[in-house]
């Protein structure tokens, strides 16, 4: 369906879905800085192909989605990870996405969530157990400062003075992913190059990263209530990952019981299409353990979006 809005609180988020809305609910949930389309169109409809009913959504501040007002935090308050920074936390984020659920109708849900939307996708399995039939937590961490921790030659990317002209966007990301993307995979520069040129017209404020940044750091080290997740869950993580270095994916695994870890050889801070099988196969047998097919045949009625 063409993309579509929904009142969550506060907030309006920006969301499409693929598939039949019989079939049970795949909640996507995307990173840093990164609109709904880092789940790429093709990604989304061989999940649909797969039996799920697929919703890629824009988090706040982000996109389409509703801007949250403010600056970006200083400088001096990221390297000092000052709570006090942050507009909103996970915790708020990953409320938007169990409140998506509500106005599709949706009682339980599948979640995947790459880098910070793994971070938020954990928050929500922790914290809403029972809207979460299983969890993938893909190239995220714990938040735990020994761990899943980026490279030194990545803090320059996090730390550099954001782009504001289109053109200077769009290279920029290019510039980023040549350091954080997948050394085993091919990158498809031409797609990037398109992808970023259509996030930058659907909507770009320079300031989102740090606010994003700062939520996850007002959030701290969330391994406490990781461990309160019960829904069968899978940990995803690239072993050349320089943004979160791949002792984030063993400290997830670990703290959750019960938790698979699948790490890709060669894989980065990308989902590279040339994985995409490996990927969707993994999420498809995560929701196979919860009993996803089971779960279509009882699924509660969905009201029109």
């Amino acid at each position: 369906m063409p993309e579509a809005m929904a009142k969550v609180g506060d907030v309006e988020l920006c969301y499409e879905t693929f598939g039949d809305p019989a079939d049970p609910a795949l909640l996507l949930v995307m990173g840093l800085a990164t609109q709904m389309l880092g789940w790429r169109e093709d990604f989304c409809r061989a999940l649909a192909e797969r039996g799920f009913f697929v919703i890629r959504f824009d988090n706040r501040d982000i996109g389409r989605s509703s801007p949250i007002p403010g600056p970006a935090p200083t400088m001096r308050q990221l390297l000092r990870r000052s709570r006090h920074a942050a507009s909103y936390t996970l915790e708020d984020m990953a409320a938007d996405g169990v409140g998506l659920l509500d106005h599709l109708g949706i009682e339980r849900a599948h979640v995947v969530g790459a880098s910070m939307g793994g971070m938020i996708a954990q928050t929500m399995a922790a914290r809403y157990p029972e809207r979460v039939l299983s969890l993938v937590s893909i190239m995220s961490n714990t938040g735990a400062l020994w761990s899943g921790q980026p490279a030194f030659r990545v803090y320059p990317i996090l730390l550099r003075k954001r782009a504001t002209d289109r053109e200077e966007y769009i290279e920029s990301t290019i510039r980023t992913y040549r350091i954080i993307g997948s050394p085993a995979f091919e990158r498809d520069e031409e797609e990037l190059r398109r992808v970023a040129a259509e996030s930058f017209d659907r909507g770009h404020d320079p300031a989102t990263a740090g606010r994003q940044l700062a939520a996850i750091l007002a959030s701290g080290d969330r391994t406490p209530l990781l461990r309160r997740i019960t829904a069968p869950t899978l940990v995803i993580h690239g072993t050349a990952d320089r943004f979160v270095r791949p002792s984030g994916a063993r400290a997830t695994t670990r703290a959750i019981a019960g938790a698979l870890l699948m790490m890709i050889e060669g894989m980065g801070h990308d989902l590279p299409r040339a994985a995409w099988p490996q990927i969707i196969e993994a999420i498809d047998a995560n929701a196979t353990r919860a009993g996803h097919r089971a779960a279509a045949a009882t699924a509660p009625q969905r009201r029109a979006a």
